[in-house]
């Protein structure tokens, strides 16, 4: 009995161990980092607008997305008389597999032996394979599928058309936000979130061409990259990311003014909770996929390599404060200046930023 104890607390030799506890750990992380990002959303929200916000349900309010899923959980699940009732119950359930499993091939730190703990180092990172980003890029369109298929399922002209706007949204936001991507794989050669990453370390001794000195001190991230047009390729990024999750200014499949929830319209209980969960986990993804590809992943200075979990979790955290400032600082435009912005201005100048930095890696090898 002594020994089988003693075992316990003896440090793992098989690395399916430690895999197994990063993949729990992470998604329950995920899943708490939704009901964390509904309370931070109230409170900057309530910020903005000079209110209180959450405050009663807890020190400060804390508890009150625990309260929130709590009442959702034992609210009776609705479901009209005329839906598709399979279609009706898969839909939420696409939504959030596809948002889970697109966070797996996205690292958030170096390789680490949690101080000792274990006897080979671990990739913080569910799957390191050699196209992470096409892998991110293609399950993150799969998500649109789990908003069309709510739409049709509900039998509700008002989801209906939630679940056709996300769609096309989907297909104008794509192009750019692909365009994007292809610049970064073009800096760094390799489509491994890992040597992008790996890429970004250091500083830069130029920033726009070889022939402009500068300071030894600005980092060496894509953002920085071929300036400006590295800068370029994070905004087209990251508008398109917006886009993407259906969030403001760009929230047309769930504009209430026009049709009432959009695509969740006739969903309650759990299944209305799913797709929330889904959207906010979604945030997280494309700011983690952002952090990674322009902003140098866990690299920053004063820490040593095993605590770089710490800077990503920084910069992860500015970009989504980004979005909950864009919500509640921006009107939503006009369905069709989306379609514009997507193919008349985002499409056409991400193509050129691409073009144009290709054209800098031929010249100058950067």
């Amino acid at each position: 009995m002594l020994d089988f104890v003693s075992s316990l607390f003896q440090p793992p030799n098989n690395w399916w161990v430690a895999y197994a506890a990063l993949v729990g750990v992470l998604f329950l992380a995920l899943q708490i980092s939704a009901a964390v990002m509904v309370y931070f959303e109230r409170k900057v929200a309530a910020w903005m607008q000079q209110r209180y916000g959450p405050w009663l349900v807890g020190p400060a309010g804390t508890l009150q997305p625990i309260a929130d899923i709590v009442k959702l959980f034992f609210k009776e699940e609705l479901q009209p008389k005329a839906a598709d009732k399979l279609l009706f119950s898969l839909a939420p359930i696409i939504s959030v597999a596809t948002c889970f499993i697109a966070f797996a091939p996205v690292p958030f730190g170096a390789t680490t032996t949690l101080f000792g703990w274990l006897d080979e180092p671990i990739a913080l990172q569910v799957a390191d394979v050699n196209v992470g980003v096409l892998v991110v890029f293609a399950i993150a369109s799969l998500g649109v599928y789990g908003i069309v298929v709510a739409g049709w399922a509900s039998n509700s002209k008002y989801s209906l058309l939630g679940g056709l706007r996300s769609s096309a949204q989907m297909i104008s936001y794509e192009l750019a936000y692909g365009m994007a991507l292809a610049t970064v794989v073009l800096l760094a050669g390799s489509m491994s979130f890992r040597e992008i990453v790996d890429a970004q370390a250091g500083y830069f001794s130029y920033l726009a061409l070889p022939t402009i000195p500068l300071p030894a001190f600005i980092p060496k991230w894509n953002v920085f990259a071929v300036f400006p047009f590295g800068l370029i390729a994070f905004l087209m990024f990251f508008t398109a990311g917006v886009a993407e999750t259906n969030r403001a200014p760009f929230d047309f499949p769930e504009a209430e003014q026009e049709l009432v929830a959009g695509y969740h319209t006739e969903y309650s209980s759990m299944r209305f909770a799913m797709f929330f969960m889904a959207e906010y986990i979604n945030m997280v993804t494309v700011s983690a996929v952002a952090v990674n590809l322009f902003l140098g992943g866990w690299h920053g200075p004063f820490l040593p390599p095993e605590y770089g979990w710490i800077w990503f979790l920084i910069k992860l955290a500015v970009l989504l404060f980004i979005y909950l400032w864009l919500r509640w600082t921006l009107p939503r435009v006009r369905y069709d200046q989306l379609m514009s912005l997507g193919w008349k201005i985002m499409l056409p100048l991400a193509t050129l930023n691409l073009l144009a930095v290709a054209a800098g890696v031929i010249a100058f090898g950067l």
